[in-house]
C-alpha cells in the first residue's frame, strides 16, 4: 500500500481509462496509470555533479579510454555489489575502496560497481532505481534522486563509478557521474541499447550472450561506434529524436555462458582473433562471476588469478577483470531482517578477499 495520501491521490487521479462496455478505445487498455516524472535537469539542478566529482569522472575516463588504447599498460578492476540495496553499506564499501585504490594507483585502475538496474530472467527485485523501498511500490522518482546522491558521495571519495544501463530513459539522470558502462547480456543483443551506447560519454562494456557466444557482443561494438538516429527523451524530458557520434570506446566483457566458462587462454586468443583487435588494444575485460565461475562466488579468485596470470605472462589484449564483492562474503534471502553489506541479488566474495586480490595484482605487476 502506498502510504503517502498525495502520492495516491496523484496516482489515482492519473489512472488510465480502462475498457468500458462499448468502449471503442484500442490503445492503454492494459496501463493502470501514467504518472508524471520529474525531468532529467530538474534533478540535476537539485543534485549538481560537484567539482571534484567532475574531476574524478573525467579522470576515470580519461584512464580508461588510455588502457583500451594501449598507452596505459595498467589493468582495470571494476569491483563491488551486485546490486545497491543498502545505501550506507554501499557507501562503506565505497570508503574502503577509496583507500584501497589509492594504495594500488601504480598498477590498477579501480572502478566501484554502484548497479542500480537489475535486470530479472522473469520476475524480482529491479533495483534501486525501481523500488528503492524494496517493499514493492516502485518509488522511481525518490530511486532516480536516491541513486544521483549515492554516485555523488562515492565520486567525491575520488572513487570512479560503474554501472550497468538497462532503461535507455535512466543515463539522462545519471551519467554525468558514470566513469563506466556495461550492456549486459540479456540486451547486448538489443538495438535500443546499442543505440544508447553510441550516444554516451564514457567507454562501454558489451557482456557476451547469456549462451556464452561472443557474435552478439562484437555485432554490438560494430553498432555502437556507428553514428546512430532514434527516439528518445532529452534533458528536459521531452520526447526527442537523438543523433549521435558514434561511441569510439567500446569493448567486450566475457562473462562465460550457456553453462560453460570463456576466460581460458584459449577463449581470450580466440576473442582477439574474432574482433580483429589491433596490436596494442586491450579490448577483453573478463567478468569473474556468473557463468566463469560456475555461478559460486568462491570460485571468483581463481578466476581472476588466472586472467591476471595471462596478462603478466604476455597477453596483452586483457583489459581488466571485474568481481562480484560486497562487505560480506555470500548472499541472502529477499525480504525480512536483512544482514548489511551482504547480497540480495549475485552472491558476492567478501571484503577482506577483494582486498587480498587486488592487493596481489599490485604485488604481480610492481615486481
Amino acid at each position: 500500500m502506498d502510504s503517502c495520501p498525495k502520492r495516491r491521490r496523484q496516482r489515482e487521479s492519473r489512472v488510465a481509462d480502462g475498457p468500458r462496455r462499448g468502449d471503442m478505445s484500442t490503445s492503454n487498455l492494459h496501463v493502470s496509470a501514467f504518472e508524471t516524472m520529474a525531468a532529467p535537469d530538474t534533478i540535476v539542478a537539485r543534485l549538481p555533479a560537484t567539482r571534484a566529482a567532475m574531476e574524478t569522472v573525467l579522470t576515470a575516463r580519461r584512464e580508461i579510454r588510455d588502457a583500451l588504447a594501449g598507452r596505459d599498460r595498467r589493468l582495470m578492476v571494476v569491483a563491488g555489489p551486485c546490486s545497491i540495496h543498502d545505501v550506507d553499506a554501499g557507501v562503506e564499501y565505497a570508503r574502503r575502496l577509496a583507500g584501497l585504490r589509492r594504495k594500488v594507483a601504480g598498477a590498477l585502475i579501480v572502478v566501484m560497481r554502484v548497479y542500480f538496474e537489475k535486470p530479472r530472467t522473469t520476475i524480482g527485485w529491479k533495483g534501486l532505481i525501481n523500488d528503492p523501498h524494496l517493499d514493492g511500490t516502485h518509488d522511481i522518482d525518490t530511486g532516480l534522486v536516491l541513486a544521483r546522491k549515492v554516485l555523488l558521495e562515492i565520486n567525491e571519495l575520488g572513487l570512479p563509478c560503474a554501472t550497468e544501463f538497462l532503461d535507455p530513459i535512466v543515463p539522462q539522470y545519471t551519467s554525468d557521474l558514470v566513469s563506466w558502462a556495461a550492456v549486459g547480456a540479456r540486451t547486448t543483443e538489443s538495438q535500443t541499447h546499442r543505440e544508447m551506447a553510441s550516444g554516451l560519454s564514457m567507454p562501454v562494456g558489451f557482456k557476451n550472450a547469456t549462451d556464452g557466444q561472443l557474435d552478439t557482443a562484437i555485432n554490438a561494438l560494430v553498432s555502437a561506434r556507428t553514428p546512430q538516429v532514434f527516439l528518445g527523451i532529452d534533458p528536459g524530458g521531452r520526447t526527442a529524436i537523438v543523433r549521435t557520434t558514434g561511441n569510439p570506446d567500446v569493448h567486450i566483457v566475457l562473462r562465460g555462458g550457456g553453462g560453460r566458462s570463456n576466460y581460458s587462454a584459449a577463449n581470450i586468443a580466440y576473442a582477439c582473433v574474432a574482433m580483429g583487435a589491433g596490436k596494442n588494444a586491450r579490448l577483453i575485460l573478463v567478468d569473474c562471476s556468473h557463468d566463469n565461475s560456475g555461478k559460486d562466488y568462491r570460485k571468483q579468485p581463481q578466476v581472476f588469478r588466472d586472467v591476471l596470470r595471462q596478462y603478466t605472462t604476455g597477453q596483452m589484449a586483457i583489459l581488466g577483470m571485474m568481481l562480484e564483492s560486497n562487505l560480506e562474503a555470500g548472499g541472502q534471502e529477499f525480504g525480512g531482517d536483512l544482514v548489511a553489506g551482504k547480497s540480495i541479488t549475485d552472491e558476492c566474495i567478501g571484503w577482506e578477499t577483494t582486498e587480498q586480490l587486488l592487493c596481489e595484482v599490485d604485488k604481480a605487476l610492481r615486481a
